[in-house]
Parts: C-alpha cells; structure tokens; sequence
C-alpha cells in the first residue's frame, strides 16, 4: 500500500505491485510469420500465444536481455534487435515497465534451453493475428500490443 496525494492534495492509500522491467522479443521471418510460444499461465489458467520474454537483469540492456529470452525459450538466435514499444500494461496499479523488440530475421541453433516454459513454439502468419486476438489466444497485454503494430506495419 502507498500513501497517494492526489492533484488537489487528497490523500489515499492505494495498491501498488512493484516489479522489474521485462523485455519482450519478437522475430518475424521473411514470410511475415511471427515467432510464437503456446504456453499455459497457471494464474489465469488459460492458454495462449505468447512473445517471449523476461526480467531485464540488473544493468543489463534491454535489447540483449530480449535477445536472450528469445534464444532462451525457442531456441532461435535473433539478429539485430530494433526497439518496437515501450508499454507499461498496468500503469495504474504496476510500475511494470515493458520494452518489446524484434528482428526481421533469426537462426536456429538448437532446442531452447527453457522448454518448460512452453508447450510448442511455431511460426504464425501476422495476418491471423487479429482473428487471433479476437478469439481471445492471445490475451498477454505486450503480445498483443507488439503483434498489432507489427502486423500493422508489414502488413500496409
């Protein structure tokens, strides 16, 4: 709980979740696919399609840390890493500060280190990620927030 002073210098106590910045990765392919994890989120108890991503360490850059947890969890090493958005998804609540990137290309170099933290991944058309969205497999505020802008721009 925080002690909120309001604009005309009422006081409040309101919720606030503290967390550490997250960077989030995104490969679209030369086919204008996206790379995607179909994960499980235990809280919610529902599945969906996920970017990957994850903590950014203390003193570490943001768009190295994207490039890892997208080696990390599907096992493709991206090239260049180009700075998408900056989001907070829950700006009222979480001082949740998220930092998407994506590639226009990547490498396969194995299986991902961290396959437990998702069921498949696979290469999505963009253009299904409306229909996508719409049908609700795609629920993470980033994912969907970083898939419409890419599907906007590769797709105009």
């Amino acid at each position: 709980m925080a002690d909120v002073e309001l604009p005309d210098g009422r006081h409040l106590d309101h919720t606030v979740i503290r967390l550490r910045p997250v960077a989030v990765a995104a490969v679209v392919n030369e086919r204008d696919e996206v790379l995607l994890l179909w994960r499980h989120r235990f809280i919610t108890d529902a599945w969906g399609w996920e970017l990957p991503s994850g903590g950014i360490g203390e003193d570490e850059d943001a768009a190295v840390a994207a490039a890892r947890e997208l080696e990390e969890e599907t096992g493709w090493r991206p090239g260049p890493m180009k700075l998408l958005m900056a989001i907070d998804p829950m700006p009222g609540i979480s001082t949740s500060h998220h930092r998407v990137y994506w590639s226009d290309r990547a490498e396969y170099i194995g299986p991902p280190a961290d396959d437990f933290e998702s069921a498949r991944r696979e290469w999505v058309p963009l253009a299904r990620v409306p229909d996508l969205v719409a049908r609700g497999e795609i629920r993470s505020a980033n994912a969907i927030a970083a898939l419409l802008m890419l599907h906007h721009l590769r797709q105009d």
